[in-house]
């Protein structure tokens, strides 16, 4: 396990240490289980950016020639 310093404005500082106090647990505790619950488990490996733009078609690969074509894409004029 790392070490880590975060800064939290007063009202959570404070929200914290109660929660800490009321379930008798450390706040690093609740911390960590406050970030598990926020992040996914994986780590998404996809690049940056895909699926963002989903069309909808689940035919796209099939129809990569047509699609460029319709765009105009590898036309010498």
């Amino acid at each position: 396990m790392r070490r880590t310093s975060i800064y939290l404005d007063a009202d959570l500082d404070l929200r914290l240490k109660r929660e800490s106090r009321r379930r008798g647990v450390p706040m690093a505790d609740l911390v960590r289980e406050a970030v598990r619950e926020y992040l996914p488990a994986a780590a998404d490996t996809r690049p940056p950016g895909a699926g963002a733009f989903e069309s909808g078609r689940t035919d796209t690969a099939e129809r990569a020639e047509d699609v460029l074509a319709d765009t105009g894409f590898g036309d010498e004029g």
